[in-house]
């Protein structure tokens, strides 16, 4: 695999406290290598929330489908990230989508949005999955006083785009909702819940296994012979494959398949969360509320109180991956933390793990066919918002690989290739000016 990070990013290392891992520890998730001679309709290689929601619709149609993944179901981004299921996908302006792909493609990706996160309902339901669900919708907390009045102006944009008015906070309003600290105001979108994203993707790894998909870890893809059938080979086996499905995201590598080189850009995002806290020390800083929240900025911080009374906070990790640069980023971390909550320096924080999201040079995901590969299909580039959009990607990937017209919307920003970032393997060098820019645009 040639990977764009050092070795240091995709090993243990940063995923050793996370806090999911308590509920749902890695041996649950685990599944044996695959080993010998397979065949199968449909090959899925990456188990995320992308592979499994293709696998369990899949299956759900009666196709038969092997997932294989390098580690175990949820290694990657799904089952360390901070459970915020919630409109997103992209990092493009409305005005960059209009002028893209037109009003009526804009607003064909506004209707995918809410339908992402329908789809993780609608999951959760019917398939039983008690994932810690909590908060009414997502809220948007203005850094500075310049973003309360682009919140404000954007406000009925809300409503036209996803068909729900959002709820606009004066300054003077936050601590009444229990949502005090240094904001200039706020806005809630009442579209969204936070949850607890392993007990998620374990429901959805029982339910594609329940359906019929057969699910391995530690098999790594490490040769694709593109043919018809195409041939995949890992250390202990060999598949045959009518039809791939690449669902590796951050996590990707340059030459699996080898049109996937300098098309997605990974990104670290760091978590913290806390010890429980007591009702005084909530009362403290005055934040009681258990919306999910994030600030304004470019390089944004994101939170919430859970149904357990810790705090979870998270943001824009480091642009290195080494033993010295997690325990920098922990530190840098827990001082965004105190700073945004003071009232909580005392407070532990027992769990600081980091992970890759994953964007595109077009701001947008990429979910369809792989240019020059036939009967191959990749979704990929969530931009820090992965649990709806990762999931109704995969479901999307199980109607095209089937040739089937999909089943929810499939708008234009999804369909169109990712462009190549500049600079090849070397592209992980534009990320420090722009993230530099970003936090002056912050200011």
């Amino acid at each position: 695999m040639k990977h764009i990070f050092p070795a240091h990013a995709y090993g243990p290392a940063p995923l050793d406290t996370c806090h999911w891992s308590q509920a749902v520890p890695d041996t649950l998730l685990d599944r044996p290598a695959l080993e010998g001679d397979h065949s199968t309709d449909v090959l899925i290689i990456g188990a995320g929330f992308t592979g499994l929601s293709a696998a369990l619709h899949l299956a759900q149609d009666g196709v038969a489908v092997t997932v294989i993944d390098s580690e175990f179901p949820g290694w990657g981004a799904s089952g360390r990230n901070g459970g915020f299921c919630c409109l997103g996908g992209t990092k493009a302006s409305d005005s960059t989508l209009n002028r893209r792909f037109g009003p009526s493609g804009a607003q064909g990706w506004h209707q995918a949005e809410r339908a992402a996160v329908t789809l993780v309902g609608d999951l959760l339901t019917q398939h039983g999955i008690d994932a810690d669900t909590h908060s009414q919708g997502e809220t948007i907390l203005a850094h500075n006083a310049r973003a309360m009045r682009d919140l404000r102006a954007h406000a009925d944009q809300i409503t036209t785009s996803y068909g729900a008015a959002p709820t606009l906070h004066s300054q003077s309003d936050l601590p009444g909702l229990g949502l005090a600290g240094p904001f200039h105001g706020g806005m809630t979108i009442p579209i969204g819940f936070g949850l607890h994203p392993r007990k998620y993707l374990s429901g959805l790894l029982s339910a594609a296994e329940a359906a019929g998909a057969r699910i391995h870890g530690h098999s790594p893809a490490q040769h694709i012979a593109q043919g018809a059938p195409h041939t995949v080979t890992t250390p202990t086996a060999t598949i045959r494959a009518k039809r791939l499905i690449f669902a590796t995201n951050g996590y990707s590598s340059e030459d699996t398949p080898p049109w996937l080189a300098a098309r997605y850009m990974p990104a670290q995002s760091n978590v913290l969360v806390t010890r429980p806290l007591t009702p005084t020390e909530l009362d403290a800083a005055g934040w009681t509320s258990r919306q999910m929240a994030y600030d304004t900025r470019n390089l944004l911080h994101y939170f919430r109180l859970m149904p357990d009374n810790r705090f979870l906070f998270g943001m824009r990790g480091g642009l290195q991956s080494s033993p010295a640069s997690d325990v920098a980023l922990k530190q840098l971390t827990r001082q965004h933390f105190d700073r945004m909550f003071p009232a909580w320096r005392h407070v532990e924080t027992p769990a600081n793990w980091s992970g890759m999201v994953c964007f595109t040079a077009s701001l947008v995901p990429h979910c369809g066919p792989v240019p020059g590969m036939q009967n191959s299909f990749a979704g990929f580039a969530y931009h820090g918002n992965g649990v709806a959009m990762g999931t109704y990607t995969g479901a999307l990937l199980a109607d095209l690989v089937q040739g089937k017209p999909p089943r929810h919307p499939y708008p234009a920003a999804l369909q169109t290739p990712a462009p190549r970032f500049p600079l090849g393997r070397l592209r992980r060098a534009v990320m420090g000016p722009a993230y530099a820019l970003k936090a002056l645009q912050d200011l």
